[in-house]
């Protein structure tokens, strides 16, 4: 076990040299630093989830016919009702033959799925999420990025996939002192990089992960091949406002509108983490709602969308934060975080990214950017998608035309 660990996580025996079929060792050889581990919680951790959920106290009903309050009464019992009927075993199971691992950087525990391609030629790729989320935003997509041959696709286009779960979130450490923030963890990357033998790499992000991969670009811009985005990190300038095209107009309103009425929960993680964290790590009603909230509020719930993220995906999510203990520490990122984000247009463009930028927007997104901020601070900007499906969370609503997308987005800089 390494020193330090913080997470629960349960190691696999020290000299493994694979977890099925995918190598420990970096491709120049043995990387001590890195363990293979398996994920397996405790029953009486399982035995607790299941006695909290039986004895859960819910409100009343929301006195509004719609979610203006709030996750509707009936919306939250269905949720639970996925969350009791979650096959937690058979999750874990799944997820183990996917390949996880951790290592310690900087003084903390980080954990992450590797896998690699079985082509030759795969590029390196980061792929990194936000919160809600988790590593299981991109629990479908490795597939197809990593065995493309196998999944209809070019074996040109194959990866390398490393997926880390953000410091405080999944079994990942939890940070124990501040500092934390996009730009200390997109060097935690960095070295992530170097100790699996990548020298250069894409990087891919959306929500916080893509502030983290845009810093990861700027920072260290020799070593990242290509950017692909979902949520590029760029805003309107003042006078943007005035010269905005109709499109641009709806976008600023989009904005205006959320933080004024959708982001009070960012406000609340953002200075006050520890008061909400309590709540989160003793009730699951309570940490499936403040999570809930926003799969359903971020995604495209439309039925030609597939309907958003669907309430066994959300339950996979929810539970997955209960039982590694990470509602506190997760929410502390965002008091980091906002500590370290730059304040507006141009505190940004103050910040450019000069490697090849490549952005796919979903219409659900409720942080929409226009390509002319985008292109401002993104100066080498290649490409600029906007579909007609989806939202937030690519990997869980729409993971075919994510990996589509990304497939192209890096196409130009192998």
């Amino acid at each position: 076990m390494i020193a330090g660990r913080q997470s629960r996580a349960f190691p696999w025996p020290r000299g493994a040299s694979s977890v099925h079929g995918v190598p420990t060792s970096s491709p120049g050889g043995v990387t001590p630093d890195i363990e293979p581990f398996a994920i397996s919680v405790p029953d009486a951790d399982l035995d607790d989830l299941r006695l909290r959920l039986e004895r859960v106290r819910l409100p009343e009903s929301e006195t509004v016919a719609d979610a203006s309050q709030g996750v509707p009464l009936d919306h939250m019992r269905a949720l639970l009702a996925a969350l009791r009927e979650l096959d937690w075993r058979a999750r874990e199971k799944a997820w183990n033959a996917i390949g996880h691992f951790r290592t310690v950087i900087d003084g903390l525990e980080l954990a992450f799925w590797h896998v690699r391609s079985p082509e030759p030629g795969a590029m390196p790729l980061l792929l990194t999420h936000g919160w809600p989320g988790s590593i299981l935003e991109f629990e479908q997509v490795i597939g197809p990025l990593t065995d493309p041959v196998a999944h209809g696709g070019d074996r040109a286009d194959a990866f390398d996939v490393v997926v880390p779960s953000l410091p405080g979130f999944g079994f990942s450490g939890r940070p124990a002192r501040t500092g934390w923030n996009p730009a200390r963890t997109a060097d935690a990357w960095a070295t992530l990089m170097s100790r699996l033998g990548y020298d250069r790499f894409g990087a891919h992000g959306g929500d916080w992960g893509a502030f983290i991969s845009t810093e990861l670009a700027r920072r260290f811009p020799s070593r990242v091949a290509g950017l692909h985005l979902t949520m590029p990190v760029a805003s309107p300038l003042p006078r943007d406002r005035d010269t905005a095209t109709p499109a641009e107009a709806r976008m600023i309103e989009r904005r205006d509108l959320h933080l004024a009425d959708g982001y009070g929960f960012g406000i609340q993680m953002g200075t006050r983490p520890q008061t909400l964290g309590y709540a989160l790590v003793d009730s699951p009603a309570g940490l499936a709602a403040w999570l809930g909230e926003k799969f359903a509020a971020y995604a495209d719930t439309r039925a030609e969308a597939g309907g958003g993220v669907s309430l066994d995906r959300q339950a996979e999510g929810i539970a997955l934060y209960w039982l590694t203990g990470t509602g506190a520490s997760s929410a502390r990122w965002y008091w980091e975080a906002l500590r370290w984000t730059p304040r507006g247009a141009e505190e940004e463009n103050a910040l450019p990214v000069t490697v090849p930028t490549a952005c796919t927007l979903f219409p659900a997104e409720p942080w929409p950017t226009a390509e002319r901020w985008a292109g401002r601070r993104y100066t080498d900007l290649r490409s600029w998608h906007e579909m007609e499906l989806g939202g937030h969370f690519p990997g869980l609503e729409q993971p075919e035309t994510l990996v589509r997308e990304v497939r192209d987005a890096f196409r130009g800089v192998r």
